[in-house]
């Protein structure tokens, strides 16, 4: 099945018809192609050096508020207070240093110059939102994303110090409730995110929570 190519239009295909989670190819980074997109369940993920590649998975990797698993460790840790969390006060230093991360079997990072300029216009524009984990003045853990209604999908996180991204999901995650949150979109498996909780289901069920009630 050959897969849609966008043009300068904002419009994306219907994602019943995404082959193998891949609903379109190319076409731009534009605030108002990305809103359109998460909007739709779709979100964009490639390599540079290769076209945009547009995604809407089935299943989708979700964790629900009320899921999160808060380990016994973690709790300890949390109860020190040796890290504090500050929201969207360092965004684009958070997307900066997710983007310099080394991850293990990664080459490089797909999070590009351009990709990285986009979503600090989406952040600029309140959409993309950051969590920065602090100890004393220096920032060493964050998660940055974006919300679309009840959702939040979840782009990238880095750690610098031990738990730091943990830290800051479970510091979003008490913040996300108490707003009416209701799902959080993990993107990519990771044993990481199964152990704190997150499942799989269906696209059908996971485009529910993106309808304003």
């Amino acid at each position: 099945m050959p897969i849609y190519k966008l043009t300068e239009d904002i419009i994306f295909p219907p994602i019943d018809g995404a082959e193998d989670g891949i609903v379109a190819v190319g076409g731009d980074l534009l605030p108002e192609r990305l809103v359109l997109a998460y909007q739709s369940g779709i979100f964009p993920w490639y390599s540079k050096g290769e076209p945009i590649i547009w995604w809407s998975p089935d299943p989708r990797f979700v964790l629900f508020p009320e899921k999160l698993h808060i380990s016994r460790s973690m709790k300890r840790v949390l109860k020190k207070r040796e890290l504090t969390v500050t929201f969207n006060q360092a965004f684009e230093k958070v997307i900066n240093e997710c983007k310099r991360m080394l991850r293990p079997g990664q080459k490089g990072t797909w999070i590009t110059d351009e990709m990285e300029l986009a979503y600090i216009r989406l952040h600029d524009m309140g959409i993309a939102e950051s969590v920065e984990v602090w100890k004393g003045h220096d920032l060493v853990g964050g998660m940055y994303g974006v919300r679309t209604n009840k959702v939040f999908s979840g782009e990238s996180m880095f750690s610098k110090a031990s738990n730091a991204s943990k830290v800051a999901l479970i510091h979003f995650f008490q913040k996300f409730q108490q707003e009416g949150g209701e799902l959080f979109d993990c993107q990519v498996h990771s044993d990481h995110m199964i152990s704190m909780g997150a499942e799989n289901i269906s696209r059908e069920a996971y485009q529910k929570f993106l309808i304003d009630d």
